[in-house]
């Protein structure tokens, strides 16, 4: 499909910090291309901003390539966006119409605390892997390193559970904000890991 160029109204929540009163302000972005994504379009708009002498929005980003689980925002009120299945940085504008008004949140969770604008704190979900244990082992010298030591079934089924890239759509979806989806994600990969203790030696695997 080619691309064609779309004008949009966006209202965005901005928040100076966690206390501090917020609301949406609406701002009118013109000539975006219907091949960028959902961040580039956030990035036409800090531009607009900047050049205005105005504080740019800001927002959860890093690899942009949807491995990461860094980016994610309320639009229209469904985490990440209306395509299924899609991270925020993946979402891409041919999916809005010409003229369309778009509304974009933070994720709202007591568990995610808003750090400013689009950005919250995530850092909940560090704090359950690491009640999960971690993995660690010596590689020693390269031949070392080449050693297999997950059996490829448990690294096929660890990987499986490591499909969830912790963004936390779960969380703010549910009612209750619950992280059920996140943590057992988790307990079935991290068991799956060989376990080392502080010093980097490997304990006994538990298959």
């Amino acid at each position: 499909m080619a691309a064609k160029n779309i004008s949009i109204t966006v209202k965005i929540w901005r928040q100076a910090n966690e206390t501090a009163k917020g609301c949406l302000e609406t701002y009118a972005l013109k000539e975006i291309s219907t091949d960028m994504s959902f961040l580039e379009m956030l990035d036409v708009l800090n531009e607009q901003l900047t050049l205005a002498g105005k504080d740019p929005v800001v927002f959860d980003h890093d690899c942009r390539e949807g491995i990461c689980g860094m980016c994610g925002a309320v639009v229209d009120g469904i985490a990440h966006g209306p395509e299924r299945g899609t991270t925020l940085c993946q979402l891409h504008m041919r999916h809005f119409k010409d003229g369309q008004v778009i509304c974009i949140e933070p994720f709202r969770a007591k568990a995610f605390p808003l750090v400013r604008d689009l950005m919250v704190d995530r850092s909940a979900f560090d704090r359950i892997i690491q009640a999960g244990g971690f993995v660690s082992m010596n590689t020693g010298s390269a031949p070392d390193a080449n050693t297999v030591s997950v059996p490829q079934q448990q690294a096929e089924q660890a990987m499986d559970a490591a499909a969830c890239i912790g963004c936390g759509a779960c969380v703010a979806s549910c009612p209750n904000a619950a992280a059920m989806l996140f943590t057992s994600a988790k307990i079935s990969q991290l068991p799956l890991c060989p376990k080392g203790d502080l010093n980097g030696n490997v304990g006994p695997c538990p298959w």
